[in-house]
């Protein structure tokens, strides 16, 4: 992809940006069931509902090791398991003044494991949005998988994100886009995040939502996947929908003047670190390809 394709896509995006800001949406589905045991069918309460509906699972089912193995399942190799507390009474060896043996509550724990780390077993599935099999994009998934220095990549998440201590890429199924075009371009929105650890662009990245910096790394984020999605030849109706999520950030900074060519030239270079394109590849081309 040449300087003049970035130029192409940047220009569509201010295009889309000026005439004003549509609603955005999640691409993506997700189960409207809370946290449970597989096996048991019964819902976590207290503690335990509130620790493992923030880890953020699509299907937050659980098992523990032993309920797998007892249905011939097996724990994907690497994963790790979750801690699910309760009370129990301990015995204190003790008598109280009745004579009968005295016992007090410990708090203990059992580990359990999510859906998407189990194989051999069936799981309920999200529904999908479209109700078409997922066709995957040849040249997209050729870009993932030949970023040499690319995050690891988890899928069966409720949501999309990247954590930059952990350097690794959380996504919802395939299946719960409505489009090919819709899960790539979220997927390339975080990697695009990824390419910001500070082991590669070193971007800052913001401290919360809304502020300044957390604002123009969004940016950065939808322009770069707006050049992936072009490089790919995936959907335009991807790039409008970004369009509409930039807007929004571009308000939340009250329109700064250089924002947007300070984050395309920034998107720019994370594209290139992907594609695995050098500096020294993009002045080597013609002075046409670069206007």
């Amino acid at each position: 992809m040449n300087a003049n394709t970035y130029a192409i896509i940047t220009e569509r995006i201010l295009s889309l940006l000026n005439q004003g800001v549509c609603p955005w949406r999640r691409p993506w589905s997700q189960l409207n069931i809370s946290p449970q045991n597989f096996a048991s069918g019964r819902g976590y309460q207290g503690i335990n509902f509130l620790l493992l509906s923030a880890l953020g699972f699509e299907v937050p089912v659980f098992m523990t090791y032993k309920q797998v193995e007892e249905r011939k399942g097996r724990i994907r190799t690497g994963s790790k398991g979750f801690p699910v507390v309760y009370w129990s009474m301990f015995d204190t060896g003790e008598t109280d003044a009745k004579g009968k043996a005295r016992k007090v509550p410990m708090l203990r724990f059992y580990t359990v494991f999510n859906a998407s780390q189990i194989e051999g077993i069936q799981f309920p599935e999200v529904p999908k949005r479209s109700g078409a099999e997922f066709m995957p994009s040849e040249a997209a998934e050729s870009v993932v998988a030949l970023w040499p220095d690319g995050p690891r990549i988890l899928h069966g998440m409720a949501r999309a994100s990247y954590a930059v201590k952990e350097d690794e890429i959380q996504m919802p199924s395939r299946d719960s886009f409505d489009t090919p075009a819709e899960y790539y371009g979220t997927l390339f929105h975080e990697m695009a995040h990824a390419t910001g650890a500070p082991k590669r662009l070193n971007r800052a990245f913001g401290k919360r939502y809304g502020d300044d910096l957390y604002s123009r790394e969004e940016l950065v984020a939808e322009m770069t996947s707006a050049f992936l999605c072009a490089h790919c030849g995936l959907d335009n109706d991807v790039i409008q929908n970004q369009a509409a999520y930039v807007a929004n950030w571009i308000k939340a900074l009250k329109a700064e003047p250089k924002l947007v060519i300070v984050a395309a030239s920034q998107a720019q270079n994370a594209a290139n670190l992907i594609l695995g394109i050098v500096p020294e590849d993009v002045a080597a081309q013609p002075a046409e390809a670069t206007a």
